[in-house]
């Protein structure tokens, strides 16, 4: 059993460093392009003008 925990602890160490020195990918032009289309800001209304008056509440 100790072997095993040692094992799994030793390739859970490999792949941790692995990753770790991987080179990201750059970001492509047609990424950026797709980026730029979702991140739109969005129209902002204000809904409190549509929220009924309190309850009791005479106006």
């Amino acid at each position: 059993m100790r072997y095993l925990f040692g094992g799994l602890v030793l390739i859970n160490a490999i792949t941790l460093a692995y990753y770790l020195f991987i080179p990201q990918p750059s970001v492509t032009d047609s990424l950026k392009l797709v980026e730029a289309e979702i991140i739109q800001p969005l129209a902002f209304t204000n809904s409190a003008t549509y929220i009924a008056p309190p309850v009791g509440k005479v106006e």
